[in-house]
This record gives C-alpha cells, sequence and structure tokens, in this order.
C-alpha cells in the first residue's frame, strides 16, 4: 500500500451477550459478534461451574462443590433475546443480550442452574393442570449525580426530577419487550418503582432481569446510577421487590378466584391450598428471596414489608397480600386477581425466588393444607397469644437464621438440586463470614453499591 492511499476507517463491532443471572442475582455471561449468532446457537459458549460459587463481594466461596474442575455451556433460549438501540448517548452501543439455560457439555441440563430449576417447577405445575403468570416490581434509588434537591413522596415534582431517566427507561423497557406499565417516585427520597405487565411463566423471571439491567444501562448512558439494594442508608426507605402471582387452568381459566369461597376473601380452595403452602415455607424461602444481610433491615415491622408469614387482605404488613380488584366500567374481577409475595428483594435471583416460592406453594395444593396465619391487623399489633392461635409465626431476623430454617425444612430441600444447595450454602456462609464486621450504616453503603 503506498503511503497515499486511504486506510479503511474501523467501526466497532456489534456484540450480542449470552448471560445467566446465577444464584446471587447477578448476570454474567460472555459477548460475541453479533453477527456470528448462528455459530452459538446450538452450541453456546463455554462456562465455569465454579462461577456460581461467586459471593456478591466477587469471591469464590472455598467450600463450593467444584473447585477448578469441570466445563458447562451457556445455550443461548432465543425466544428471550432483548435488544435495545440507542438511547440518551448516541455514542454507546446497542444493549443486546439473550439469556441462556446452563447446560453440561453433552447437552443434559446442569443440577444448579437457576433457570432451568423454575423451568422444571413450571413444568411440574403444568402436569397438575396448572399455568403460571407472573410479574415483578422494582423499586431502586436514582442518583443522578452532583446536589439532588429534596422532593415529597409520590408528587409531580418527584416525577418531574426523574422525568428524563424515566422517559428513556420506558423507551428501552418497550424496545426490549418487557410491557412496562409506569415510572412512578416511591416513598423514599430520590426513590422510584418500575412496574411491567404480567406474563407468563419463565419470561416473568427474565423480565425482572431485563428491568434491572436495562435501568443500570439508561442510568450509565446518563450519568446517573441507581441502587436496587434493599436500603442503602441507615434512615432510608427499603426497596422492595414484588412477585405478584396468578393461577390459571390451561385454557386460560382463573383459578385463584371463587366470589362463593367461604373464608379467604374470594381466595379459591386452590388458592388456599397454595398460599398455606408458601406461608407454611415462609421462613426457608427467606434463605432465597431476603438472601444478604441487608435484607433483614427492610423485614422490619412498620416497614410495608413483611415481619411474619401471614396473608392479609391489602395488607402492606403481610408477606403474601390479596391484591385489590377493580370493578370500575365493569371489569370483570377474576383474571384480575392475584396473590403479592412481598418478603422480597432484588439481592435475590429471581428465576430461583419464583423458582422456591412456587415449590412452597405446589406442596400446599399436593398435600391439600389448610389456610390460617390470616389476619387483616399488622401482625406486630397483635398480641402474642394471639399470633399463635392464627398460627402467625415471625420471619427469621437475619440471614444465618434463615439459612438455618432452609437446613431444618426437609421438604423443601428435598425439591431441589444436591449440587445447587451445596454451592449456595456455601456462597452464603462466605458472603456472611466477609460482611459480619460491618455495622448498620457500613452494611447499607457496601449492598448499596454492589446492587
Amino acid at each position: 500500500m503506498s503511503r497515499g492511499q486511504d486506510i479503511e476507517a474501523l467501526s466497532p463491532v456489534a456484540m450480542t451477550s449470552i448471560v445467566t443471572t446465577d444464584l446471587i442475582g447477578v448476570t454474567r455471561g460472555r459477548s460475541f459478534p453479533s453477527d456470528e449468532l448462528e455459530h452459538y446457537r446450538l452450541g453456546g459458549c463455554g462456562w465455569v461451574p465454579a462461577n456460581s460459587a461467586l459471593t456478591p463481594q466477587d469471591l469464590i466461596a472455598e467450600d463450593n462443590p467444584w473447585g477448578a474442575y469441570g466445563d458447562l455451556r451457556l445455550i443461548p433460549d432465543l425466544d428471550s433475546r432483548v435488544s435495545v438501540g440507542a438511547g440518551p448517548d448516541p455514542f454507546a452501543p446497542p444493549l443486546e443480550f439473550i439469556h441462556a439455560d446452563i447446560r453440561e457439555t453433552d447437552g443434559q441440563p446442569w443440577a444448579a442452574c437457576p433457570r432451568t430449576l423454575l423451568r422444571n417447577e413450571l413444568e411440574a405445575y403444568q402436569a397438575l393442570g396448572i399455568q403460571v403468570i407472573a410479574a415483578f416490581e422494582h423499586e431502586f434509588n436514582l442518583d443522578t449525580g452532583g446536589e439532588q434537591a429534596e422532593h415529597l413522596a409520590f408528587s409531580l415534582q418527584a416525577q418531574r426530577q426523574g422525568a428524563s431517566f424515566g422517559g428513556w427507561l420506558l423507551a428501552a423497557l418497550r424496545a426490549a419487550g418487557v410491557e412496562p406499565e409506569m415510572f412512578l417516585p416511591e416513598y423514599g427520597k430520590h426513590q422510584y418503582e418500575v412496574t411491567c405487565r404480567p406474563t407468563q411463566g419463565l419470561a416473568a423471571a427474565d423480565r425482572a432481569v431485563n428491568v434491572r439491567e436495562i435501568t443500570r444501562e439508561i442510568a450509565r448512558q446518563l450519568g446517573q446510577r441507581v441502587s436496587f439494594a434493599p436500603k442503602t442508608a441507615e434512615n432510608a426507605v427499603c426497596n422492595g421487590v414484588h412477585l405478584h402471582l396468578s393461577l390459571q387452568d390451561l385454557e386460560g381459566t382463573p383459578l385463584l378466584y371463587d366470589p362463593q369461597a367461604v373464608s379467604g376473601d374470594d381466595l379459591s380452595r386452590l388458592g388456599q391450598h397454595w398460599a398455606a403452602g408458601v406461608l407454611k415455607h415462609l421462613p426457608a424461602l427467606c434463605a432465597f428471596t431476603a438472601p444478604t444481610p441487608i435484607s433483614y433491615a427492610r423485614l422490619q415491622p412498620h416497614h410495608w414489608s413483611a415481619s411474619y408469614a401471614c396473608l392479609g387482605l391489602r395488607n402492606r404488613e403481610a408477606s403474601l397480600r390479596i391484591c385489590p380488584t377493580v370493578t370500575i366500567g365493569g371489569k370483570p374481577e377474576a383474571p384480575q386477581y392475584n396473590l403479592e409475595f412481598r418478603a422480597l428483594d432484588a439481592t435475590a435471583s429471581p428465576h430461583l425466588a419464583m423458582a422456591v416460592v412456587l415449590m412452597a406453594g405446589r406442596l400446599g395444593i399436593e398435600q391439600q393444607l389448610a389456610l390460617n396465619a390470616v389476619t387483616d391487623k399488622v401482625p406486630d399489633e397483635l398480641s402474642a397469644e394471639q399470633r399463635r392461635a392464627s398460627g402467625i409465626v415471625p420471619l427469621p431476623g437475619n440471614l444465618p437464621q434463615a439459612l438455618d430454617c432452609l437446613r431444618e425444612n426437609r421438604e423443601l430441600r428435598q425439591l431441589l438440586p444436591q449440587a445447587l444447595l451445596d454451592t449456595y450454602f456455601a456462597v452464603k456462609q462466605k458472603e456472611v463470614s466477609l460482611t459480619e464486621h460491618l455495622n448498620a450504616a457500613q452494611l447499607c453503603e457496601h449492598y448499596g453499591h454492589l446492587y
């Protein structure tokens, strides 16, 4: 080439990522040139078992089943592909990723894959003639950088302060097929919530991941920062995740609503069994749904979250809530009727959390458990005798207690692959040891940065 000839300018290669959201709710993966998708469609890309033993502090828990051995594949599920084009930063590359199932190198499912666990549980429901419809609601704190003006809770002023972020976020969520419903200011300072429409089965947990990652992406492009941590400062209002669940038969007929129900505020007999199973196993479920030390700063009385295992009608202090239905305009109630699981936050894996809640509910259905622990009052304001008579038990007060509840719950553990359990216990024990020296303020700051 002569000195005078032009050299063709390079342009960045568009990349697609194959991702898995692991046991601690962190989305990880590998990227490749987007025009080579066909090459990875069937065989996926390589992965390492020990990746599942990473703590939120980015250290591999030593006491895990894998060590330095083994190889896996991330197999992309093309139906879950997310594509978000140009956003507020015109120079930022498009965001494109595909959710994957983790498989052995011969194609067999890998025992510790959260997405496979949820898929298998949904198949167990289908065998009972039931399909699951779900949606996750997320609360988060938005840091715009620099001096932030104070605003009033739920106010239009607060909405306008976050309007640029919210507008870009809703556009990106729409582009990703997430079907956003609302972006709204919440009770806490600089706290917002984003909701999306319910969808069927596995896609609901995928959507939860999409909401988190797209929210972070829009914040990055705007030079802002978000945190989904349960509590970002010692005196801050808590961030929760609310999992809304409804059950239908395989033809789409709602199964939770029964206006002739003798008790349970129109909750059908099937729904009562399901709720009874969730409440029975809730202390152990907390090990997965409130899975970090900071989670228990939120699960306190009078925090509008959950501190006792109970069912309540429109009661935001109940861990399981019967949500309101709207009859304005002649809307039918049955399709709206759903239960909200409130003892959940964004330090949890959406796939793992949804799977274990469904497992507990299925046990309730299969065993036809009677529904107790129902109250229309704030459970902390009941006497100890009233709670005992109603079967209302306190939730664990910290992560070690929750892990002990899981160890003692043989029924629930029998439904979980041993390799997943062993890895999870190793990760959480390591996490406890890494954070036990932190005081309340330090713990909030620590997880506020991690999540």
